[in-house]
Order: structure tokens, then sequence, then C-alpha cells
């Protein structure tokens, strides 16, 4: 990998990420389970729910200041002139900084190329990039006096479409112009000499809409400094990846820093990096030698932290009779914002399926607009909108089922990592046992009805790229009473895993789950984690605490022999008890004496490394029953079936929660959801949620179904999961406009279907 880009958006794929030490002990593959896979309540949904637990936004320290950002109202600027004079005299403010503040200068937005921007750039780049700040006794007069603040502004030339970006006459947001990098070209085989002995070849072109992340809770910071060490609690999704990047802005060593995330409401991927509004707080808190509240506004959030970038994709694609694909070329052009990052992925025309020749063309531009930040499988639910309609449509010509052209091209090795073969591949599974549950070949054959209303089914597969990425550490507790402290840096971002290290933890030491605790997410207090995002956070963790708890048990069986003059091998534990084989006595941990002296057994795990030679990656397929309108072009999910090879399912209810908030996603992808700026002023269009419809649960199908696939693999770790979060949303969107393809027979090639463009491919086929 390259150096850390602390400020940028990379997406979680981890290829090239070093192994580390094998943990301690080679663990056998779990058997039947009975707390792992069980559907475990969440430990701290009361908490949750019931308004007592702390967020970022709820944090008050004594003393503590409130922060108010200034930003541009402009979609590209230049600074000419700030005033601050009135804004400093009014009532509570004790601290401002503009772009001319020394702090300013903090360079931001760091590639190979250099900084492109800093803290407070007088250059503003889109409508909301940040000018200057206050720190005032309460947010209104924070508020009020940021208002206070005269900023005068030169008005550029600006671009929000980013496919004018790229013309030669385009306005230009840096010197090196709307690439910063150059297009990336992956290839095998001969595209073009495939193509020519086809004999079925569709071609088209898709756009996806540009989707803000809208988390409930928004982003925002609090910041204090001790005795010149930097204290900040922040909704993020990795604290280590924050604490990182605090000590290079403010040149301070790591262990000067300290970051705290106890509870998050939704990060999606765009709180996996440091925020601006972070270290605005700190340098304000610095200024004033108080605490510093930054909290950020939806709009903000909507407008400047982050988005799932906009897509065109053109996809020749080409196959035999027999439905054997021969030849995939797909062109990916993706809108980045002002700043560089990644805007695109290739992957899913690479490796989904089966195919010797493939060429992926993928370019990232520049527009007036807020940076792109990974989002929920970064490009991945782009690709799958544009070939999986693709598919629909070669099957089509070639007279095949669907489900049946996929199923001829299910891939068994990855073709990306030099044909290693998969640990496990379910896609095959996925498709057929899908196929089965949803009742595929009975509702293909159900004519669409002769009212205005039509029913109409549809497919769709994906797979996640990402097998997990660098290493984890956690230290597992036992004491003298037979209760157990888990230890973790991981963030529970809302997905359950405290919950779920809770099972793994009394699953492997024989413990009730009710005697676990956990300690998270604190860069002072608990170990090393990888950030919470790309569907790692349980086959990085939990493998590292498998460990931990079995060098105790291992630990606790040796006691107990020697105290209880028994052979270990007739030793097990169960429910907080040492159960001695042939004998109906139980010993409860704590009536050990030896334990009692020691007071706490300690064990320390790591995750061990890949498999050799193995990728371990998870697939899905997802099919769904749409209700179309043709009068209104309303578009209704009225039944879905998710099939998700993710390995073992860790918790029941946690898993089908994973997944139904990846699908929700996906209606949103597909049907509802698009940022719209201004192509006048380039001024965001769709800042609230009365203007940016995400779906609610009266868009979500009722009948619902989440069919887990594991594929017993026990090669992937030594807990057998796979990724699911980002696995749950990819094929979503693309199974709904296949499954709207078959209920109007004209299809929509352009996210999200709309009302009106319902009407535009009916028109298309000459139908009113």
């Amino acid at each position: 990998m390259r150096e850390p880009n602390i400020y940028g958006s990379d997406t979680l794929e981890q290829e090239g990420t070093p192994e580390f030490a094998p943990a301690a002990a080679d663990l056998p593959p779990w058997g039947k389970t009975t707390v792992v896979g069980a559907p475990v309540p969440r430990i701290d949904g009361h908490d949750r729910v019931g308004g007592t637990a702390v967020y970022t936004r709820d944090i008050a320290l004594p003393g503590m200041l409130h922060a108010a950002i200034v930003h541009c109202p402009h979609a590209h600027a230049m600074v000419k002139r700030i005033d601050v004079t009135a804004a400093k005299a009014m009532p509570g403010v004790r601290a401002i900084i503009t772009c001319d503040s020394p702090e300013a200068k903090i360079p931001w937005i760091l590639t190979g190329q250099g900084a492109f921007s800093q803290l407070l750039d007088p250059h503003c780049r889109y409508e909301g990039e940040e000018v200057a700040a206050v720190a005032a006794e309460t947010p209104l007069q924070a508020a009020d006096a940021a208002r206070a603040i005269v900023v005068e502004y030169e008005v550029l030339p600006m671009v929000v479409d980013y496919e004018a970006a790229t013309k030669p006459d385009a306005p230009k947001l840096h010197p090196m112009g709307n690439q910063p990098s150059p297009t990336r070209t992956s290839q095998r085989g001969d595209v073009q000499a495939a193509f020519a002995k086809a004999d079925a070849v569709v071609e088209r072109t898709f756009r996806t809409p540009c989707e803000p992340h809208v988390p409930l809770e928004v982003h925002g910071s609090v910041a204090q400094w001790d005795s010149g060490k930097l204290e900040v609690w922040d909704s993020t999704q990795g604290v280590y990846a924050v604490r990182d990047s605090l000590a290079i802005a403010f040149k301070l060593p790591l262990s000067s820093v300290r970051v705290v995330s106890h509870y998050m409401g939704g990060g999606f991927g765009g709180k996996l990096e440091l925020g601006k509004y972070t270290v605005i707080a700190a340098v304000l808190a610095r200024h004033t030698g108080r605490a510093v509240k930054c909290a950020t506004t939806r709009e903000d959030t909507m407008r400047s932290l982050g988005n799932r970038p906009a897509n065109t994709i053109t996809v020749k694609a080409a196959a035999r009779k027999d439905g054997s694909l021969v030849a995939l070329d797909a062109s990916l052009l993706g809108a980045s914002g002002a700043y560089p990052t990644g805007a695109t992925s290739g992957y899913l025309f690479l490796d989904l399926y089966t195919c010797a020749n493939v060429r992926v063309v993928e370019t990232s531009v520049l527009i007036n607009a807020g940076q792109a930040r990974a989002f929920r499988a970064p490009g991945y639910p782009q690709a799958a909108w544009a070939l999986e309609q693709v598919i629909d449509e070669l099957a089509a010509k070639l007279g095949m089922d669907p489900i049946e052209l996929r199923l001829k091209n299910i891939p068994t090795v990855s073709q990306l990592r030099s044909g290693q073969p998969y640990t496990s591949t379910g896609l095959s599974a996925c498709l057929k046992e899908g196929a089965e549950k949803f009742g595929w070949d009975s509702s293909r054959k159900r004519p669409a009805g002769k009212s205005h209303l039509k029913r109409g089914i549809g497919v769709a597969a994906g797979m996640w790229g990402s097998p997990g990425g660098p290493n984890a550490t956690v230290i597992l507790k036992l004491y003298a009473d037979g209760s157990v402290n888990v230890n973790s840096g991981a963030a529970d971002i809302g997905t359950g895993t405290k919950t779920i290290f809770a099972q793994v933890a009394a699953e492997e030491l024989g413990v009730p789950v009710e005697r676990v605790r956990i300690e998270y997410a604190d860069t002072a207090s608990t170990q090393y984690a990888p950030s919470s995002g790309g569907s790692q956070t349980i086959l990085v963790n939990m493998p590292a605490l498998r460990t931990a708890a079995a060098a105790v048990k291992a630990e606790l069986l040796a006691l107990a022999a020697e105290e209880l003059k028994q052979d270990i091998s007739k030793l097990s534990v169960r429910d907080g008890n040492i159960e001695i084989a042939g004998d109906t006595k139980k010993v409860p941990f704590s009536a050990l004496r030896s334990l009692g002296q020691r007071q706490q057994l300690v064990g320390v795990g790591r995750r061990a490394p890949h498999p050799a030679g193995r990728v371990a990656l998870p697939f899905a397929a997802h099919f769904a029953e749409v209700e179309v309108n043709t009068r209104t072009g309303a578009v209704r999910v009225v039944r879905y079936v998710a099939a998700q090879d993710s390995g073992r399912v860790m918790n029941a209810l946690t898993f089908e929660n994973q997944v139904l908030g990846g699908v929700t996603m996906g209606i949103g992808f597909g049907l509802t959801e698009q940022r719209v700026l201004d192509r006048q002023t380039g001024k965001l269009a769709s800042g609230s949620w009365h203007d940016y419809k995400i779906p609610t649960a009266m868009d979500f199908p009722v009948d619902f179904q989440c069919l887990p696939i594991d594929p017993q693999d026990t090669e992937c770790n030594s807990t057998g999961a796979k990724g699911l979060g980002e696995p749950a949303t990819i094929p979503a969107a693309a199974a709904i406009a296949n499954a709207v393809c078959h209920a109007i027979g004209a299809r929509v090639y352009d996210a999200p279907i709309t009302p009106a463009s319902i009407v535009n491919a009916l028109a298309s086929k000459g139908r009113k």
C-alpha cells in the first residue's frame, strides 16, 4: 500500500497489506455452536433506545465552548477579504480563526502529489468549503458570530457536471486540471478478438446518482487539551485512524492523542476519515484553553461530508450460445468532487463471473462539489447496476433464463489474484437456493397482468472484493468471580459488534453472555483495531478474540486439573462451570481457589494471516418483485429474498438486520435517492430530508426474507465468518431494475428509476 492518506477517501481495498504473525495457537474450526449464531439481542439495546447511551453530541465537559463554521456560499470562489471585527465584539465569543490564521495552513487532502488544500483555504472549490470558525459560550452565540463575519469573494467559473468537466474548455479546479490521476486500465485476454467470435453482444450506457451518506447522527467532535495532550470524542468508525491523522496534523506523538467513540449513529463509510470539524475544534480548544464542541448541521453532512459518487458506465458484453461469457469491456467515469479520491470500482467486471477476456477503463474527474468518500461497498453498487442489467439483456438475447446464464459463469478462483482459489464460493448456492425460496420459476411465468399495475421479478448477483484489513489485538480477562472483560479498539457502528464480541467470548470460554463486559473504541485504554468498515470488523477482530479466549480457557483448565486432581482431557467448560467427563459434579469458576489467588487470567489474541494462496470473499444473490403503476410511473418493491454467503452466521438477529439495512440502501439507490446540484450556481438543492428522499419503513417490502448461505468455510479464519455489510447492498438496486424491466417490457438505464423515467421507458416502446 502507498503511504497513509490521512485525509483522503480511500476505499477499504486491502491488497498489499502486510500479514502479521500467526495467532498463538491454531484453533480447530468450530462445529455446532450454542451461543454464536443465536439471535442474541443487543447487549446495549436498552441504553440505545432508552436514551442513556452517550453519543458525541451528548458530551458536555465543564466549561465547554461551542464552535460554528463559516462556509463558502459559492461553488467556486477565492476569498479576497475577511472582516471579523463585528464578530469579535459579540457576546460570548472567545476565539475566531480564519483562512488567514497560522493554523489554517494545516495541509489537507494529502496524496503522493502533495497537499491539494488546507484546513481553511482561501481558494474555495465547492459550496460549503470552510473559511472561518468561531468558538463561543453557547451554540447560538457561536452561530450568530459566524453570521457576523464578513467575507468578500471573487466568484470563479465552476462545473458540477462531471461529464462536462472532462472537456478541454471546462473550468479547472486545480492547476493540473480536473483529472488529477491518470486513467486506469485493467485488462486480460484479447477483448476485441473475443467480441468478433461471440454469438451474442450487448452494449449499453448507464448512469448512477450521487448519494450522500445521510447518517441519523450528524458528524461532530469534542476536543480538549490537557498538559499538551489532545483528547477527542468523535463520531467515528475508527478511533485509531482519527488518532493517527490528528497526530500528523498537530505534529504530536501518538501517545499524546486520545480518541474516544463509544456510540455513533451511523456512518456507512462517511465517518472513516478525520473531518475538518474535528481539527477546527482542536485548534479552537488550544486557543481558548477550554473544551470545544463542533457539531455539524444536517445540510453540512449532505453538502460537504461525503457521498457515493455519480458514475457513467458503458458496458459491452458478449457470450456464446451456451451462455459462456467470452468478453466484457467496461468504461467507468466517476465524479470525485473537488478533491482527488477514487470514484469508480471495476472489480465486479473483473472477478464476479468467469471470463477470459476483460478490459476495464476507470477515470475519476473533479467537479465543484463535496468530495466523495467510501460509502458501503465503494463503487460496487454502481458497477452492479450496469453489469447485472447487461447480463439480463444477454440472457434475453440468447433465450436463456437469467439465473441459468449466471450459473454458467460461476467463478471458483479469483481471476484478479492470479487464479488463487476461494476458500469457499457460495454464489451458486445463493442463486439456486434463493431462486427456490423466491419461487423464481413460477413467478417468472406469471403474466404481468392486464391492469395498469404490472408485476415483474428480477435477480442480481454480487460479491465484495476485500478480504479484510490490518491486524487486530484483543485482550480478554477472566476474573475470580467468573465474569469476563473483553478489550478491543473496534467501534460498534450500530451493527451489533459488541454483542458478537460477547457471544464469541461466551462460546469459547463457556460463560453466559450476560457475564461478559466489553471495553471498546478508546485509543488510551483499548487495543488496536482497524476501522469498522469494509465488512472487516467481524472477520478481523473475532478470530483475535477467539485466540485470547482459548488461551485463557487453556490456563483455566490447567489450574482446574491440578486443583481437582483430574486429567485435563476430562475437563470442559460450560455456563461458567468446570465439568468433568463421567461426573455430574460441576465446579463454578469462582470456586477454584487457584483462580481466586491469581484474581484474573489474561489472554492476548491477534488475528492470524489470511490462508496462504487462498482468497476468502463473500457472495450474494438478490431476488426482487416489483409492482409498477403504468399510469403514474410509481414503483413499489413488494417482495424480496436476499441470499447471502457471508460464511458462518455470528448472530441471527444482527445478520438479518445488516441485510435488511443493505437492501433498504439499495432501494434508495435504485428508486429515490439523488443529490441535486443547481447547474447555474452549483448550490445543493437537496440538502434536507424533505428534499432528499431516503427510503422509510413504508418503502420496504413487507414480504422480506433473508437467506443465509453457510458454505462451512473452515479456511477463511478461525470463526468461519466472512464479510456481510457490503455484499448486502451491492446487488439490490440492480435486482429491482431487472424486475422493473420484466414488469413493463422496457429497461431504465439511469438510476434512480423515477416515475418520469418509467413514462419515458414506456414511450420508447411506443406505449402510453
